[in-house]
């Protein structure tokens, strides 16, 4: 926890930014019946019944100090797609970048050997090389800027039924556009002077002798 924090707390380096990622399940939802339109004096009528389409997933990146966030829509969440979301990350989103100190939580498929397994040797060493990666603990998925921005994006454009992925990419892709656009940032106020004060009770019992 404290090693979040401490990384939370670094200025602004435009060459070692600070990136959030995480991921989440989607389903997708078609109707079954078309809704009644919206007249004056009743709203749009919805029938409760609604046919599974399968799952997506949403991979998300997002840099708090850059006001900046990508949503990535895919089928599946193996090791193979997150390789190849971090090498997005390093070789298009940030080029210049001396060093990507990226944060995430600690799921077996957010693993080093994860590029090794997707990518020739040379390329997993040089995109590690790039890489300073920052686990958040065990239950500590609170730490992890990137759950903020998956809260945000749940709310404003996945509160209704999507039937399929190429809609739930389009859909996606415009919320992205406007919240990049709008600029909106994070400013993260909890630092590891309050997590010792207001978590005191998760710290080991040092008992003197």
């Amino acid at each position: 926890m404290e090693d979040v924090l401490e990384v939370y707390q670094r200025p602004y380096d435009p060459a070692h930014p600070v990136i959030c990622m995480d991921e989440q399940p989607i389903q997708l939802h078609a109707e079954v019946r078309e809704p009644i339109p919206a007249q004056p004096g009743r709203p749009e009528r919805q029938d409760y019944e609604y046919r599974r389409n399968g799952v997506a997933c949403g991979f998300i990146f997002t840099e708090p100090l850059g006001q900046w966030r990508r949503i990535t829509i895919a089928e599946t969440r193996t090791k193979k797609d997150w390789a190849h979301q971090v090498q997005h990350l390093l070789e298009q989103d940030y080029p210049d970048a001396e060093k990507v100190i990226l944060v995430c939580d600690n799921l077996n498929t957010h693993v080093p050997g994860a590029l090794y397994e997707t990518f020739p040797p040379e390329q997993a060493r040089n995109l590690l090389s790039r890489l300073e990666i920052h686990y958040t603990p065990k239950h500590g998925s609170w730490l992890n800027i990137a759950e903020i921005e998956l809260s945000a994006l749940t709310c404003q454009c996945l509160n209704r039924r999507i039937p399929t992925i190429e809609a739930l990419r389009a859909e996606t892709a415009a919320w992205n556009r406007s919240r990049n656009q709008a600029q909106k940032g994070v400013d993260w106020q909890f630092t590891t002077t309050d997590a010792r004060r207001k978590l005191k009770r998760l710290y080991p019992m040092i008992l003197e002798n």
